[in-house]
């Protein structure tokens, strides 16, 4: 049963502890939460357009061009070799933001940076190869939740070593110089599958052949030759595959919903990360000490806890999960809409911490769910079109909302009314969807009920409902971009005025 798994190191366990480990440390990184404030201060002297134009848009746009190429040569190579690739990039990018200097070597760091997020599809695409289906719910959560405890013990100690003991940012950076080296050392010790879960059968076909003949210099001469020209056949047969497969992965409307949740969930989380601390620095009144280090560990510990605990939920997720899913995605947009309207860093932390919780719990219930409902061999290639699409819609919003915006008003805070309406709209989309799940699974096909013009009738009410309410915050937006057009149009004329008055 299940010959195509790897029997070492204790089964299921062995791989899924190394893996974990190295999860945990190559996401035990303490600079991050204070990474803006480590570029536009005296260590890089790098001003904020810089940072917020030019440094880290590179990260997304790189990660767009990056994520389709490493997602063929991740399943080609069978994960691993692109796990320690991904580690030597984590260490090459955190060497150049401790040692380098100015611009283009910050954009060299977070070009850097970009592998190692692309190769996110071989972290959790190689548990698949290697652990039986009826592990994947329990593994998906340990993997998940030991990157996210590593995230959360290094934003913890960051915001200890900065509150407490008054070290330097640098020594922040160099203790996650140190995580992410272990985390290349513990990749290389990571069992080889033995054969790829898309491009099954190809190596193990190469591995006999590699034990026939190889003694003399012609026989391996020959075999190299039969194994280019064996790759090079295998590479059309790939593309071919690829389009089938996606055809099959996208024909199941369950599995197409929560990828769908999956692609647009992943961009706006990043898209309001990446933009945080930003939003932070704008808010905080002077000589105010930052907890973003304090913020991100505890935001991170209860998602961890979350995903553990999402692990072993016994839920019918087939009839709930959208549900599920478009319920929580609306607390996530009023935690946003209420982190754009308030003036208050606390409460704008607890909203984060909130953002953040709910996202990496309903994150994880879409990674296994996607696992259990795909053949294992097509899960690389659907978590890696997730991955793309989100990375898209990134770039957009990128490019929409930052590269537009001045950065001498509050349109900074502006941006996270969009990101609020962007999931809000999610939300009304899921909980549409799932309501007609529910009702279509739950009621009979019988009976004098009529149970599909009931369906039509309560998911009508919902549409009038959310778009009365989507109405209003259009509506509050609009208001809100006049008195901002309105402030800055003002604040011109006047500088207008006194550069006239002194000619």
């Amino acid at each position: 049963l299940d010959c195509h798994y790897v029997p070492c190191r204790a089964g299921w366990v062995g791989p899924t502890v190394l893996l974990c480990i190295y999860g945990f440390c190559s996401m035990m990184r303490p600079i991050e939460p204070f990474l803006t404030e480590f570029l536009t201060g005296t260590y890089k002297n790098l001003t904020t357009e810089q940072v917020t134009r030019q440094v880290y848009p590179v990260w997304t746009y790189s990660s767009l061009v990056l994520l389709i190429p490493v997602l063929l040569v991740t399943d080609f190579l069978r994960y691993k070799p692109v796990i320690i690739l991904q580690g030597l990039t984590y260490v090459t990018a955190f060497l150049l933001v401790l040692f380098g200097s100015g611009v283009h070597s910050a954009q060299l760091a977070f070009f850097c940076y970009s592998i190692a997020t692309a190769a996110d599809v071989a972290y959790f695409s190689y548990i698949y190869s290697i652990v039986p289906p009826s592990y994947y719910q329990r593994v998906t959560s340990y993997v998940r939740g030991a990157i996210l405890l590593g995230y959360a013990v290094g934003a913890l100690l960051a915001q200890l070593l900065l509150s407490l003991g008054r070290v330097s940012l640098y020594c922040l950076g160099f203790i996650t110089l140190i995580s992410v080296s272990v985390a290349l050392i513990t990749s290389f010790f990571l069992p080889m599958p033995k054969t790829s879960l898309f491009l099954k059968g190809t190596y193990s076909a190469q591995q006999e052949n590699s034990d026939e003949d190889t003694h003399s210099s012609e026989s391996q001469d020959f075999f190299i030759w039969v194994k280019s020209v064996t790759a090079a056949k295998h590479v059309g047969t790939m593309f071919r595959g690829l389009i089938l497969d996606c055809k099959k992965c996208y024909s199941s409307v369950a599995v197409l919903f929560f990828c769908i949740w999956a692609a647009t969930g992943r961009c706006g989380f990043y898209q309001v990360t990446g933009y945080v601390q930003l939003l932070w620095v704008y808010m905080q009144p002077n000589n105010f000490t930052a907890y973003n280090g304090g913020v991100d560990a505890i935001s991170t510990l209860t998602g961890a806890a979350a995903s553990v605990a999402v692990g072993h939920m016994s839920l019918e997720w087939s009839v709930w999960g959208e549900l599920v899913l478009g319920g929580f995605t609306f607390l996530i947009a009023g935690a946003i809409f209420l982190m754009d309207l308030t003036d208050n860093i606390w409460i704008n932390y607890t909203c984060f911490s909130l953002f953040k919780t709910i996202y990496l719990q309903l994150a994880t219930i879409c990674t296994f769910q996607i696992a259990k409902m795909l053949n294992r061999r097509r899960y690389a290639l659907v978590f890696g079109i997730n991955s793309f699409v989100g990375t898209v819609l990134q770039s957009v919003l990128t490019a929409i909302v930052i590269n537009t915006q001045s950065l001498h008003n509050p349109l900074i805070s502006f941006q996270f009314l969009i990101y609020a309406s962007y999931f809000a709209a999610i939300s009304l989309l899921f909980t549409v969807r799932g309501v007609y799940t529910v009702l279509h699974m739950k009621c009979p096909a019988g009976g004098n009920h009529t149970p599909k013009d009931m369906r039509i009738f309560i998911i009508t009410v919902i549409i009038y409902y959310s778009s009365n309410r989507i109405k209003s915050i259009c509506r509050h937006c609009t208001f809100m971009y006049i008195n901002i057009f309105n402030q800055s149009k003002s604040g011109y004329l006047s500088v207008c005025r006194q550069q006239d008055s002194t000619n």
